[in-house]
């Protein structure tokens, strides 16, 4: 592996892949940081890209303007679950990004991985306060359910900007299952970190993959930027386009947002064409609280046509 700078030879059983570059939110890069620093992940392995593939910018200092250092790439392993965590320092476009991309796969396929996780934002047009829902994109349909299991929907259309999501695509090129989990946040705060959606990530990934890590420093870190957050959307709310809770009964009662009340529409008119798309929409049904509210209608679906 030419440009793979190994630190400690290593032995790993099937291990799966946690990767991550920076993105909105800092969401994915807060994730494998956080399961690094938590897990005691120690350090294995390095990329070494191309000082000029990188460069965008120069670094000035008292008027003095140099380029800057190459960013880091670095692997991490732990066990019991067996973990690889890779931690990409900056997002690199172009033919250098795809460099990266499949010097990182190569390090995948050597040590057999599993399967590759990564981590991104899903901006829409709601509160911080909400609880943030995961969806899911997977590189095969084979993996959904397992992540559906857990809580995650899938990911209807849109797409994943960036090296988070453009792995995806090139780990299927590999044949390595891979998947990426969006956690929503609101849209009107995507360049300022996001701890409660990274959060919200690392509970699903601790379910999918059956481990356990210490949150609380994580958690406090979500109340603090809970408390400026909050401060900045008094301020922008009367240009904010979060959806009224004011035409159903059942939104008005439970305080659902708009935008989730047509999805469960939406859902409901698809799982009329197709019973398998049920599933998604109990998932949505419990998250929210609604079973109770539309249970006779959910089990109508079910009901045999004459």
């Amino acid at each position: 592996m030419d440009d793979i700078k190994i630190y400690k030879k290593i032995e790993l059983n099937a291990p799966v892949m946690l990767a991550g570059w920076p993105g909105m939110g800092s969401v994915a890069v807060n994730v494998v940081e956080y399961l690094q620093k938590k897990l005691n992940a120690v350090k294995f392995a390095q990329i070494q890209v191309d000082p000029l593939s990188t460069l965008d910018s120069v670094v000035v200092k008292d008027g003095l303007a140099t380029l800057p250092p190459p960013p880091q790439n670095i692997f991490y392993y732990s066990k019991d679950p067996d973990l690889i965590i890779f931690e990409g320092e900056s997002q690199i476009a172009g033919q250098g990004g795809i460099a990266l991309l499949n010097k990182v796969l190569d390090v995948a396929l050597h040590f057999k991985v599993s399967a590759i996780y990564t981590g991104a934002a899903f901006p829409l047009p709601v509160s911080h306060s909400e609880t943030p829902q995961l969806y899911g994109a997977v590189n095969r349909k084979a993996i959904m359910p397992l992540l559906m299991r857990s809580g995650v929907l899938p990911m209807d259309v849109g797409h994943i900007s960036g090296l988070n999501g453009l792995i995806l695509g090139f780990a299927k090129e590999r044949n390595i299952d891979a998947a990426c989990l969006l956690a929503t946040m609101p849209q009107y705060a995507i360049s300022l970190p996001n701890p409660k959606a990274a959060f919200a990530i690392i509970e699903t990934l601790q379910k999918i993959l059956g481990f356990k890590v210490n949150m609380l420093e994580l958690g406090e870190y979500m109340k603090e930027m809970d408390e400026k957050m909050a401060l900045i959307e008094d301020k922008v709310k009367d240009v904010l386009t979060i959806e009224k809770e004011e035409h159903r009964p059942a939104q008005a009662e439970k305080k659902v947002p708009g935008y989730i009340v047509d999805k469960i529409e939406n859902l409901f008119q698809d799982a009329k064409k197709d019973k398998t798309k049920a599933m998604i929409l109990k998932i949505e049904l419990d998250r929210w609280d609604l079973y109770h509210t539309y249970e006779d209608r959910f089990l109508d679906l079910f009901k045999s046509t004459k």
